[in-house]
């Protein structure tokens, strides 16, 4: 696996757990309140949608580069 597909393949496996453990923190927070819990599920989220911006940058950059 090239630098680039393994990159990429990285990328997305984060992009998926952010957007995962925020949505958990998020469910968590409507059932206990808790102040922690909204932030930690916020903060995932947004970590998520920059990783999204992140990911565009990184094809962008990398298209004229073989996955081999």
């Amino acid at each position: 696996m090239s630098l680039k597909a393994f990159h990429i393949l990285f990328i997305l496996v984060s992009i998926v757990l952010a957007f995962g453990f925020g949505a958990w923190e998020l469910v968590a927070f409507f059932d206990g309140r808790q102040t922690l819990d909204l932030a930690l599920g916020a903060g995932s989220l947004v970590a998520g949608v920059a990783l999204i911006f992140y990911f565009r940058a990184v094809l962008k950059k990398l298209k004229n580069m073989s996955y081999l």
